[in-house]
């Protein structure tokens, strides 16, 4: 311990150079998160006096329908959102790296465009394009003699306009990711299973999908985390009034309460809920991404 000190002292001037890093990190990174910790148990306004209550923000929480009503939002959006998505991201990105496609890189950027557009502009392009009179969608459904629909008049309908929007937003960087990795499978694996007579979907199921699988996670465990933090989309679709039915989000929750209500020390309690739902499904991910094949 006293080597490691001296070491310390003899580089101090290294270390002095770094510390501002390291100072910022422990004061808005760190410290947050014990004081979240230490917050969840207590009520508090903002302002004035901090009061203990135990466990009661928990109790509340799991007592409180809107919050389950939160989850459930939640839970639907997600898998509307990222299944369907990461399948047509591995789709196209398959395509892409087809020998006999011309023009990769244009394609990748075109994919990936949609990922850097600000997010406020795509909810409004989006909340124009499934108005519920004069939208774009209902158009085209009309055209083709089926019947309108009152996308924002429904919890289900709500949830396939957000799920929509963040699939368009995220399938171009998913589809980036994977072609990374498509990239670098050796081609000997695909110029032996051609000469085994292999067809195009043995190969995609035998050799690309296996190949893939250390990115295949990585892209379900983003997509989960990200999933359980949508914010922006049902926010600024709702804008000043309340949200949409089927919109509210458990972050849109958590947000409402902290900073609308000052109910912060309920608002650090979900926020730790959250974090554990978001680590058991990760967690989940990782097991069934990672069992042997038998």
């Amino acid at each position: 311990m006293g080597g490691l000190l001296k070491e310390i002292y003899k580089s101090r001037t290294l270390y002095l150079f770094i510390s501002p890093f390291y100072i910022l990190f422990l004061i808005f990174s760190v410290f947050p998160i014990f004081f979240s910790i230490y917050l969840s148990v207590h009520k508090w306004d903002g302002i004035g006096e901090m009061t203990s209550v135990g466990f009661k923000n928990f109790s509340y929480m799991f007592n409180d329908p809107v919050f389950w009503q939160a989850l459930v939002n939640n839970i639907a959006i997600w898998l509307l959102a990222n299944g369907p998505m990461l399948v047509c991201a591995l789709i196209v990105a398959f395509i892409i790296n087809l020998s006999i496609v011309k023009f990769k890189a244009f394609f990748r950027i075109a994919y990936f465009l949609p990922n850097i557009t600000a997010m406020v502009a795509v909810v409004i392009i989006f909340q124009s394009m499934f108005g519920n009179e004069y939208g774009l969608v209902n158009y085209f459904m009309e055209m083709v003699g089926l019947n309108k629909i009152a996308w924002f008049n429904s919890s289900t309908g709500v949830r396939v306009v957000i799920a929509v929007m963040i699939a368009w937003r995220y399938l171009g960087y998913n589809a980036v990711m994977y072609l990374s990795g498509l990239q670098r499978i050796p081609k000997d694996l695909y110029e032996a299973a051609d000469l085994d007579g292999a067809t195009m979907f043995q190969t995609f199921t035998k050799i690309t999908i296996p190949m893939l699988r250390p990115i295949i996670l990585f892209t379900v465990m983003m997509s989960t985390i990200g999933g359980f933090q949508i914010f922006t989309e049902p926010q600024v679709l709702a804008g000043n009034q309340a949200p949409y039915p089927g919109s509210e989000t458990i972050v849109l929750y958590m947000f409402r309460e902290g900073f609308i209500y000052q109910n912060y020390g309920y608002a650090a309690a979900v926020s730790w809920v959250l974090f554990v739902i978001i680590g058991l499904i990760s967690i989940l991910n990782w097991k069934f991404f990672n069992k042997s094949d038998d």
